[in-house]
């Protein structure tokens, strides 16, 4: 049962964040002035996109996918405080990726001990 929460939790948290960061990459106009609002620069929009994208292809890689699900977080909780300080909204939907995020994060704390005892084994 564990596993299958697990799995189903990684395909829709993936699937969200390859949605949002194709859109930010692709260079999708609500994104683009989304961005310029927060003043930072569209460099800021490609860095964010490319962790997005990153983060999801790393959710599916055991060795990496508690540093991927805690890469997200990060991203997440600047979504959030970006709500809620700068060009408000309703932070529901980066909320729920951050608790998701983290939850897959825990669940996969386990392939990282494996991943150093490997690496370890191998030198």
């Amino acid at each position: 049962m564990r596993r299958i929460v697990l799995w189903t939790l990684t395909f829709v948290v993936a699937a969200m964040f390859l949605l949002a960061g194709t859109l930010k990459l692709a260079g999708v106009q609500m994104e683009v002035q989304l961005f310029a609002a927060l003043g930072l620069g569209q460099w800021f929009r490609y860095v964010t996109g490319v962790l997005e994208i990153g983060g999801a292809i790393g959710l599916f890689v055991p060795a990496v996918a508690p540093l991927a699900a805690l890469t997200l977080a990060a991203v997440m909780t600047g979504a959030i405080v970006t709500h809620l300080f700068i060009i408000g909204g309703n932070p529901v939907v980066p909320i729920a990726l951050l608790a998701a995020s983290i939850a897959i994060a825990y669940l996969r704390r386990g392939s990282i001990g494996s991943a150093v005892v490997r690496d370890r084994a191998l030198a």
